[in-house]
């Protein structure tokens, strides 16, 4: 009679195949929904590098967010399900219209932009008061088919939400506007229209909230090392254990080294999380800032130094921007023993601040 092991045994040999394959799509999903955060995070390649405020040093430092919206982790997924919801596919495969934002339509629109498909310039679509930016898109590219492939494709998406971001930023200089998300796509400009109309309620209370104000984002680092210096100074019985493994050798030196190790981790877990509590309390007590609080980004994807305890999108006007710099250098003091350090960028496209978040981008 086969012993419980055997039984264990041959379950995982039949389970591994499809938990391997199930893994391998997990891990594709999460890598492509960070980079769509990432690239539309992105100014540029040598932005990514250097951050206009990589660290409050100077009074003229500044802030901003992962500009990818009210969920950006879930962009590439849910943005493919919109598409193939607001994009039938074409009988005669010609082309589509890929939508950048809204904005009033007395706004000014910023001349020779090109859209997604450089061959093609950035147009707008006027209905009841509103605009929309939008450019054409081949639909051999972008119906619901092609599209749902190639975002399986992470060159493709990396380029495709650069330049989405590039339209954001040279509108976003010259007037208030409603980002919409990627692959946020119609048939054709009476598509663009009805959703003017029918969201004219919400786009325009969006617009009317935002101006004057603009969305930069708030990252909170520190330095493990440091993190585990003072975990290790603080705690009387971290010092004691440390004595211990000094005297013991062989096997109990081993066990000692483990049972170190572990309250190591266990204090300076404490210490980390108090610390990103104090952050985020602090953030949250502004009543002139705007705050949402996103998820730390994962430091193996974003290519960031230290471990990022708090991530934050903000909206400011001019006066809450320069309180936020206070905020972040006095922060920085405050943590200092554990080597804290803040990253204010921006301004982004305020997808944080959309009121209605998700219905101003539904196609």
């Amino acid at each position: 009679m086969p012993s419980g092991r055997d039984d264990l045994n041959r379950w995982a040999r039949e389970q591994a195949p499809g938990l391997l394959t199930r893994a391998e799509a997990e891990a594709v999903a999460m890598l492509r929904d960070a980079l769509v955060e990432a690239a539309l995070a992105a100014r540029s390649d040598a932005a990514a590098r250097e951050p206009e405020a990589a660290r409050l040093d100077a009074p003229s430092s500044a802030v901003a967010p992962d500009a990818a919206g009210a969920d950006a982790a879930s962009a590439g997924r849910s943005e493919a399900r919109r598409a193939e919801t607001a994009s039938a596919p074409a009988a005669d495969q010609g082309e589509l219209l890929w939508a950048y934002c809204v904005l009033g339509a007395t706004a000014p629109q910023p001349a020779d932009v090109v859209g997604i498909d450089s061959r093609y310039p950035v147009e707008r679509v006027d209905a009841g008061g509103l605009a929309a930016l939008v450019s054409r898109v081949p639909a051999s590219e972008f119906d619901a088919g092609p599209l749902r492939e190639n975002l399986n494709d992470l060159d493709w998406l990396e380029r495709v939400a650069r330049a989405h971001e590039a339209v954001l930023d040279a509108v976003l200089a010259e007037a208030t506007i409603v980002p919409l998300r990627l692959c946020t796509i119609y048939e054709n400009p009476d598509g663009v229209r009805r959703m003017l109309t029918q969201e004219h309620q919400a786009l325009s209370a969006a617009l009317a909230g935002l101006v004057g104000h603009q969305e930069w984002g708030f990252k909170f680092f520190v330095d493990p090392d440091e993190v585990e210096t003072e975990a290790r100074s603080s705690s009387d019985e971290i010092a004691e254990l440390s004595k211990e493994v000094e005297r013991q050798s062989g096997g109990g030196a081993y066990m000692l080294g483990r049972r170190l190790e572990r309250h190591l981790r266990e204090a300076s877990g404490a210490l980390a999380g108090s610390a990103a509590a104090d952050v985020r309390a602090i953030l949250e007590s502004t009543g002139d800032i705007a705050v949402v609080m996103r998820p730390p980004q994962n430091r193996e994807l974003s290519g960031h130094e230290g471990e990022m305890l708090a991530n934050a999108a903000c909206l400011v006007d001019v006066a809450g921007l320069e309180r936020l710099r206070q905020l972040a250098a006095e922060i920085e003091e405050r943590h200092e023993r554990l080597g804290a350090r803040v990253e204010l960028t921006g301004p982004w496209p305020p997808y944080n601040f959309v009121p209605g978040g998700d219905t101003a981008a539904l196609a």
